[in-house]
C-alpha cells in the first residue's frame, strides 16, 4: 500500500492520486466498494486497505442519508488516527471520562464488528463525562488521534467536509463508545451506500477537490 505508506510517514497523502481514485470510482470504473453510512454521522468511503491498516475518505454532506449513533458522539478508536481536512472544517474535543459509581454520566460501550454488524457490548465501567480541549482543523490541516483516547469530531450544521483518514488497528486496544449510564448491550446492522450513492459520494468530494486544484 504505497500511498498508505506514505500517509503513516508523512501524515499526508497524495491528492492527485486520490483524485484520480475518486474520479474512477465516481465514473463506475473504479474498485468495487460500497460506501458507509457510519453511526457517527458521516459517509465513509474506503479506500484502501490492508490488513489492520486502511486509507479511508470521511464526507460529512446533507446531500445524502446519513446514520445516527445509537451510543453518543464521543468515541475512541483501537487505532491510531492520522487525518487531513479535504475541504470544510472539524473540531475534534478531547473527552475525560473518569471511572466512579458516583453520579456517573455514561456507560463504557465496547464496540465488536462482524458479518455486517456492530455489537455495542454494555460494560461494566460507569464513567462521569467532561469536555477538554477542543481544535478546530481547516482544509489543509492535519491532525493525529491516539488509540483509546475519548473524543468527538463534529462538522458544523450546514457546512460540507470532507477529510482522508490512515488508521493502523493497535490489537492491545478496542473501539469505545460512551452511551447512557442504563444502556444495554445490542446489535446494530452497518447500512452501506448501493452502487448510485457510493457514486454519489465520489462525485461530491472530487468536485471539491478539483474546484480547489484549480482555483
Amino acid at each position: 500500500m504505497t500511498h498508505q505508506t506514505r500517509s503513516e510517514s508523512a501524515t499526508t497523502v497524495d491528492l492527485g492520486w486520490l483524485t484520480e481514485e475518486l474520479r474512477a470510482l465516481a465514473s463506475g470504473s473504479g474498485m468495487a466498494i460500497s460506501a458507509l453510512r457510519h453511526p457517527l454521522g458521516f459517509i465513509c468511503l474506503p479506500i484502501e486497505r490492508d490488513g489492520p491498516a486502511g486509507l479511508c475518505v470521511h464526507l460529512w454532506t446533507d446531500r445524502m442519508a446519513h446514520a445516527e449513533p445509537t451510543t453518543s458522539g464521543v468515541h475512541c478508536h483501537s487505532w491510531d488516527l492520522r487525518s487531513r481536512v479535504l475541504y470544510g472544517s472539524v473540531r475534534n474535543t478531547v473527552m475525560h471520562a473518569v471511572e466512579t459509581e458516583e453520579n456517573p454520566t455514561h456507560r463504557i460501550f465496547e464496540v465488536h464488528s462482524a458479518d455486517g454488524r456492530d455489537e455495542l457490548r454494555a460494560t461494566p465501567q460507569v464513567v462521569r463525562c467532561s469536555e477538554g480541549p477542543t481544535e478546530t482543523r481547516v482544509a489543509g490541516d492535519v491532525y493525529t488521534l491516539p488509540a483509546g483516547v475519548f473524543h468527538t469530531t463534529e462538522v458544523a450544521p450546514g457546512e460540507e467536509t470532507a477529510t482522508v483518514v490512515f488508521g493502523q488497528t493497535l490489537d492491545e486496544e478496542t473501539d469505545r463508545s460512551l452511551g447512557p449510564v442504563g444502556g444495554q448491550t445490542h446489535w446494530i446492522h452497518r447500512r452501506y451506500c448501493d452502487a448510485a450513492e457510493t457514486a454519489l459520494a465520489a462525485r461530491i468530494v472530487v468536485g471539491r477537490l478539483e474546484t480547489t486544484q484549480h482555483a
